[in-house]
């Protein structure tokens, strides 16, 4: 083992969304705390998209939405069909002001700013090509050992510790909490594009009677394209998604540039609690939701934000940190049931039994009556616990 000790006041094990989230706001309290990531460097697959109202006004606070806004694409609209016929459309503009929108821009970007962000405000924060190995709590500490890649190993101690480190996580594992859930029968296959359709800066959605297709709007004049398959493909090309975008909407992709193409199936999972002892659990250590409607991140950008609210009571409150670590815990447990019913809403929508007449009529109504602004709100993320609709 490497000679020496480092010591912080948090340490956070993942350099993703949340956990660049939750050290900057935590460096913004005048709290010391550290990032080790085992990647070297940022996974440039654009995975996630949409930025929420919700966390956008977390931004806000934190005074750094200006270049998210600065590299984003404002959606202020989803048009919905069934099948070809356009039903109508849910507009953002009802929702609670500023943010009267999704934002649209790639993870990795959101990460790098994010990165930049936390660098700015105290250099050598993020430490990468770290893998921690062991998690040790003693009475007044938690001691992590990480390994290097060059076969070395060192030791941080700190006073708390937050795994951030996504739904496999060590950190989680180490504490023995159970991750209940399971998968969901759905499975998708996706791909960004040129983008060669008309709708613009609006998102589309078709609930086809053949499964679920939805496109959404990238920054730099590009689109994603998302479409629900009979099962999974692991070696997905692009004549897959083409071809079942040709099939449904009788849209053709020839001569557009594909920049990505993945198949995903779709999970749910929340650990028992989101605490033991001295370490919480933030991001998809502590909950997975279905990617369908774009939540995840944010919902894990909601629990970095809680966590830095307990993570600094009990900084303060010497021993008295338990009490907030489970009201934390508890808060944002039943935050992420109800994200979790949400994408669970999206999904359905998408299957082939809601292709119904019954479910038609009751799409068709909602969306062309004023329920269409509470979809609004309910698909932004707003009315969750602490957050008003």
């Amino acid at each position: 083992m490497s000679s020496g000790i480092t010591d912080t006041e948090v340490v956070i094990v993942g350099g993703g969304p949340a956990g660049l989230y939750l050290a900057g706001r935590l460096l913004q309290s005048g709290i010391e705390c550290r990032i080790y990531e085992k990647n070297l460097e940022i996974d440039i697959h654009s995975k996630s998209l949409g930025i929420h109202p919700v966390s956008l006004d977390l931004f806000d606070e934190a005074g750094i939405t200006s270049e998210f806004l600065d590299r984003g694409l404002k959606i202020k609209k989803g048009i919905a069909f069934r099948n070809l016929d356009r039903i109508g459309e849910i507009d953002f503009s009802h929702c609670p002001k500023p943010h009267t929108y999704i934002l649209s821009i790639p993870q990795w970007q959101t990460e790098t700013i994010l990165e930049s962000w936390v660098e700015r405000l105290r250099p050598g924060t993020v430490v990468r090509g770290a893998q921690l190995i062991r998690l040790d709590q003693k009475n007044d500490s938690v001691e992590l050992t990480f390994g290097e890649n060059d076969g070395g190993q060192f030791l941080v101690k700190s006073r708390f510790a937050v795994g951030c480190d996504g739904k496999n996580s060590a950190v989680r594992k180490m504490l023995e909490i159970p991750f209940i859930g399971g998968s969901y029968p759905d499975v998708y296959v996706m791909g960004d594009f040129d983008d060669n359709t008309e709708f613009g800066t609006d998102a589309a959605v078709y609930l086809h009677e053949e499964g679920l297709v939805e496109c959404f709007p990238l920054p730099n004049g590009h689109r994603r394209w998302v479409a629900k398959t009979e099962s999974y493909a692991d070696d997905a090309g692009v004549e897959l998604l083409t071809g079942i975008i040709q099939k449904r909407l009788d849209h053709l992709l020839d001569g557009c540039t594909n920049y990505m193409i993945s198949s995903f199936g779709v999970q749910h999972y929340t650990a028992e609690k989101f605490f033991k002892g001295r370490v919480l659990l933030a991001g998809d250590s502590a909950h997975v939701v279905s990617p369908i409607g774009g939540q995840g991140m944010n919902l894990g950008w909601i629990g970095a934000e809680l966590a830095n609210e307990a993570l600094g009571h009990g900084l303060s409150s010497g021993n008295s940190y338990t009490a907030e670590f489970q009201k934390f815990s508890d808060t944002h447990r039943n935050t992420a049931k109800q994200v979790a019913k949400r994408a669970e809403l999206n999904m359905h929508l998408g299957r082939k039994e809601s292709s119904g007449l019954l479910y038609r009529l009751g799409t068709a109504l909602m969306i062309r009556s004023p329920l269409r602004h509470v979809l609004a709100r309910l698909f932004t993320m707003r009315g969750l616990g602490m957050w008003p609709i």
